[in-house]
């Protein structure tokens, strides 16, 4: 006899992961398979039929808006290992550099890729599309993460705002995965230090808010992916080496998140701001440093013209650590528990 749907034990295997101090929830099985041809197309049924599982990964009792969630999935690409499909609490990314660095490091980990000794390489797919892996491993342990960052370019440079209860507010606008509008820090007044973080959050709010009621923004071939979502703050750059640069760096979701990593498309749309503005050559490194003084490291790696966008090809490198593995239990039956838009989803286990 079938047991109600209540009384069913729901359950999926997770590991998680962080890269510069976000953590990556990776989804490793217990999820049905979904319809689409791409991931990209997966990736739209959840949002549009099946959020139930970002929204119980990002918020309690399971989880807090600061973290990301990664489902893998099977690749339609016949060039990538594997599909991943990115959760965050603005919503469905097409593209992020920390969580790529995890779902990486989580493949070679559980054994979808193999992990071999030295450099190896391999394709992993996004809703973006596919995204070339360089992956280094010594003793066993995966050192580092190379992905590709998307084409990143400059929309608008040095726009002004009125934001209440800052004045005018100078910003860029560039596109990196996502629109990303791009502040000076010391014009702000912050050092970029952790004891800022409330501040950071507040000041970013109030400039999203005011940004995103005043214009919206398009993207060359994707058209409208919605409003703009990210705000970077701007540390001083400063030359370390012959074509080595590093600043402090911040990034926030809206709405809300200041995120624990410097993130990879922050650190693409900085590349991108540094090119427009003639202070980086191909071949030229920037090293994005956070409020917890982790770093990821961006490649600016060419150009190419779109229209009338100069279009930066990057690199970003990472590190990320395994922090646990999990068996989750979804208890329909708890009231801080949705399971609107999630439970035909799961397999479900009889008990």
């Amino acid at each position: 006899m079938n047991q109600p749907l209540t009384a069913r034990p729901l359950t999926f295997q997770m590991m998680d992961t962080h890269a510069g101090g976000d953590v990556s929830r990776i989804v490793l099985g217990g999820i049905e398979p979904l319809p689409g041809d791409t991931v990209r197309a997966q990736m739209q049924y959840l949002r549009d039929d099946a959020d139930g599982l970002r929204k119980l990964l990002l918020f309690e009792p399971y989880g807090i808006p600061e973290m990301s969630v990664d489902l893998i999935v099977p690749a339609t690409d016949p060039e990538a290992a594997a599909g991943y499909i990115i959760m965050e609490v603005m919503g469905y990314p097409i593209y992020s550099g920390s969580n790529t660095i995890c779902t990486a490091t989580a493949v070679l980990e559980a054994g979808i890729v193999p992990k071999r000794e030295g450099v190896q390489h391999f394709a992993l797919e996004a809703p973006a599309g596919r995204v070339k892996i360089e992956a280094r491993v010594e003793n066993g342990v995966v050192e580092a993460i190379t992905c590709e960052g998307l084409p990143s370019y400059i929309d608008t440079h040095r726009a002004t705002i009125q934001v209440p209860g800052l004045g005018e507010v100078t910003y860029s606008v560039a596109y990196s995965g996502g629109f990303y509008a791009l502040v000076d820090a010391t014009e702000l007044g912050f050092g970029l230090t952790l004891d800022e973080e409330r501040g950071l959050a507040d000041c970013a709010h109030r400039i999203v808010e005011a940004i995103q009621a005043e214009r919206g923004f398009s993207h060359y071939t994707l058209g409208d992916v919605g409003p703009l979502p990210f705000l970077h703050f701007m540390g001083p750059v400063e030359p370390v080496a012959d074509g080595f640069y590093r600043s402090r760096s911040t990034t926030y979701v809206h709405p809300g998140v200041i995120c624990r990593s410097t993130t990879g498309t922050g650190t693409s749309a900085r590349l991108a701001l540094m090119n427009h503005e003639g202070r980086i050559r191909p071949g030229d490194r920037l090293e994005t440093v956070s409020l917890r003084e982790t770093g990821f490291i961006g490649t600016f790696t060419g150009t190419r013209q779109e229209g009338p966008h100069a279009v930066v090809e990057n690199t970003i490198t990472g590190k990320a650590y395994v922090l646990g593995h999990t068996e989750v239990v979804v208890n329909c039956d708890d009231p801080l528990v949705a399971c609107d838009g999630l439970h035909h989803i799961l397999t479900a286990r009889q008990g």
